[in-house]
């Protein structure tokens, strides 16, 4: 499942985050409920993640966020989609085997 770090809420974003908030408990309680068929299911959350949603916003905003890089991402890089892609292949995999329930956050060290 895919949510987002505006699970912590944003102003004006009532509906947003009330949404990914729910994707949260559908997948715990999904993975309780799985688990013991052997079905592991987990959450990514990610940050700033430069997609077309993110360069459709107003552009001083886009241009804030670009600014603000260094103070809010640890990693002071954009995330890109294919960090998400890459997430969510392990978490497919055999290698995540143990993993189950879990929020994960891909988004450069932002939420920690």
């Amino acid at each position: 499942n895919i949510s987002s770090t505006s699970w912590r809420g944003n102003p004006g974003q009532l509906n947003y985050s009330a949404t990914k908030a729910g994707v949260i408990g559908m997948t715990k309680t999904a993975a309780k409920e799985l688990a013991p068929k052997g079905i592991n299911v987990n959450v990514i959350a990610p940050g700033m993640i430069w997609t077309d949603m993110l360069k459709s916003m107003p552009p001083a905003i886009v241009e804030r966020m670009e600014k603000g890089l260094p103070f809010i991402v640890p990693l002071n890089r954009k995330g890109m989609p294919r960090d998400i892609a890459n997430l969510a292949l392990f978490l497919a995999s055999d290698e995540s085997s143990y993993i189950t329930g879990q929020l994960i956050h891909c988004d450069g060290g932002m939420i920690m």
